[in-house]
């Protein structure tokens, strides 16, 4: 097994059971948006944002002048169509840090030609399996099983095959495996942010809550701040945890007013 292909942790601070001080002005906020900000269901194609929290994040831009990014694994588009208007509001990073939008201005990496060879390949095994769904974004391909558990263990054989043979990186999820090019993820993407005036130069704080966010919460406290895991206790990066995406947004709801 080629290791280049799958993601780790890395640096862990064991267990975090502390919820997180409240918001102050002084900060940058970046925040995940699938299973942070909004729960998680068995459709992802489904998912859009409410009101209340449009509301809220509008606020927060507000009140931290301008200092609020969403860092997501979906695309630029994807978020654009799940967020609405408040999206052109907000510094995006799309795609595990492949694509970003500050001001307006967004740039990409390349899509790899073999990322379509992978996205033909899982949308022909998803077809043959039911409940199995795949979800494509500019510079990814993901294979949920939500809907079917029990092929959790082919699905993950699947995806790490291809990698091995496409030369592209394996992400895991929460009931999910993912392809993408190797080079960037949540880490990166808030480094990179964080260079980006208004974000520069204020204390990072990013939640977030899957594995695919440790790389963030690392970011986070490399450059002098912290993150806050979403749900059950693991080993993790982040100094603090809440419980839940309606935690998270009573959090913010507390600042934003």
């Amino acid at each position: 097994m080629r290791r280049q292909a799958i993601t780790a942790i890395g640096t862990t601070a064991g267990l975090c059971a502390v919820p997180p001080p409240p918001l102050k002005s002084g900060t940058s906020l970046f925040l995940d948006l699938d299973g942070t900000l909004l729960e998680l269901i068995d459709r992802p194609d489904q998912v859009v944002a409410d009101e209340n929290l449009r509301g809220t994040l509008g606020r927060l831009h507000e009140r931290l002048e301008g200092r609020v990014a969403i860092v997501s694994g979906r695309s630029l588009a994807q978020l654009d169509s799940i967020l609405g208007p408040v999206a052109r509001l907000l510094a995006l990073s799309g795609s595990h840090g492949g694509e970003c939008r500050v001001h307006g201005t967004a740039v990409s990496r390349p899509r790899p030609p073999q990322l379509d060879r992978a996205a033909e390949d899982l949308r022909a095994f998803a077809r043959r399996h039911e409940g199995m769904l795949l979800e494509e974004k500019t510079l990814g391909v993901a294979l949920h099983y939500r809907l079917a558990p029990q092929l959790a263990q082919e699905a993950r054989r699947r995806a790490l095959a291809l990698a091995e043979r496409l030369e592209l990186f394996l992400q895991e999820g929460s009931m999910m495996v993912e392809l993408r090019p190797r080079g960037h993820d949540k880490g990166t993407a808030i480094s990179h942010m964080m260079e980006i005036a208004p974000l520069v130069q204020a204390m990072p704080v990013f939640a977030g809550d899957d594995l695919t966010d440790e790389a963030g919460f690392a970011a986070a406290r490399d450059h002098g701040g912290y993150g806050i895991l979403i749900g059950k206790e693991r080993p993790s990066a982040a100094r603090y945890r809440l419980r839940d995406p309606a935690a998270v947004r009573a959090w913010l709801k507390e600042f934003a007013g």
